[in-house]
């Protein structure tokens, strides 16, 4: 399962969505990792965490129910970057339903799809994985996308599609049947978009299987590298395994990882971590080492983890470890 991220165009266009509505943007960024840095140093995705927290921002601020729903129609296939490109490119709905069930963790980390073929019709079950935006934020989201993508892709402004929603009908739903049409059913045992599998053979005419074939192959290496990608603490501590007798302390090893202090130590905070955790579990490493391979005495590999002096060192081993350094070389 890849790490939870959101590519950074839906952020960018949100942002300059809000913005177009009078908010400002140190207020739309406040509590994200974002607030320090600002949006120039955005990469291809953002954290889960600083999207959430972003769209918290952003609903607090506009006071609009329905802002799921319009953002989705603001995110048309350039905005799905690579992955819309290889939309664009299929020959047909068919083709294109079948990039998406393979690919569509590039979109969005937070959802799982299920699909299937049941007699006349295609359905597409949408299941929102808990502790996630809120549930009417995510789903107004991806039915607003979807509705805005095949429009564009088919160029049919009425698709017939049939939308179903796994909450009560909102004060609002007014715009649900504006934005996604008369099909629309709340208070469903799940969400699903059905449509007619026909539309499967419907040919797109902007097809290219070689640029296909290219754009495809991207798709899978980006999710590999999403699959693979550590966590801030893996990397923190992948760092200071090679750093061995230096152990910098947290605003150099942020530095180092190309994030600001402030950015790092939110990051870690995230995931559960603290850096002096991180820092004191690899000295205990290097210290176990030296104490189980070497003769050196405990005076030298004391000043070999960063300590003046042997019983500092000592007491900071059974903190670390719960026994002490002599209990180690006896073993």
């Amino acid at each position: 399962m890849p790490h939870p991220s959101t590519p950074a165009q839906y952020i960018l266009i949100l942002i300059d969505m809000m913005e177009e509505r009078g908010c400002k943007r140190e207020d739309l960024l406040a509590d994200t990792s974002l607030a320090a840095s600002g949006i120039d140093a955005i990469g291809a995705r953002i954290r889960d965490a600083d999207f959430r927290q972003l769209v918290a921002n952003a609903m607090a601020l506009s006071g609009d129910p329905a802002l799921g729903l319009q953002l989705g129609l603001r995110l048309h296939l350039s905005a799905h970057a690579v992955l819309g490109q290889a939309f664009i490119t299929c020959r047909d709905l068919g083709q294109v339903v079948d990039l998406l069930l393979k690919y569509y963790h590039l979109l969005s980390s937070g959802l799982h799809l299920e699909y299937e073929v049941i007699d006349d019709n295609c359905v597409l079950s949408v299941i929102a994985t808990p502790g996630e935006i809120n549930i009417e934020f995510g789903f107004e989201l991806l039915y607003g996308a979807f509705i805005n993508t095949v429009r564009g892709m088919l160029n049919i402004p009425d698709l017939g599609v049939r939308m179903e929603l796994p909450y009560p009908k909102p004060h609002y739903a007014d715009i649900y049947y504006e934005v996604l049409g008369q099909d629309i059913h709340f208070n469903c045992l799940r969400g699903r978009i059905i449509f007619d599998k026909e539309w499967l053979g419907t040919r797109l005419p902007s097809s290219n299987p070689a640029l296909r074939r290219l754009y495809e192959a991207e798709c899978a290496r980006l999710l590999k590298d999403l699959a693979s990608e550590d966590s801030i603490a893996e990397r923190t501590l992948k760092l200071l395994r090679k750093l061995e007798g230096q152990y910098p302390q947290m605003p150099q090893v942020a530095n180092m990882l190309n994030m600001s202090p402030r950015t790092y130590r939110r990051r870690l905070d995230d995931e559960g971590h603290a850096f002096q955790k991180l820092l004191d579990q690899v000295r205990a490493e290097h210290a176990t080492r030296y104490l189980k391979n070497t003769r050196l005495p405990l005076s030298t590999i004391a000043y070999m983890i960063g300590f003046s002096d042997a019983s500092n060192f000592r007491r900071a081993f059974i903190k670390w470890t719960g026994v002490s350094p002599t209990q180690v070389r006896d073993d």
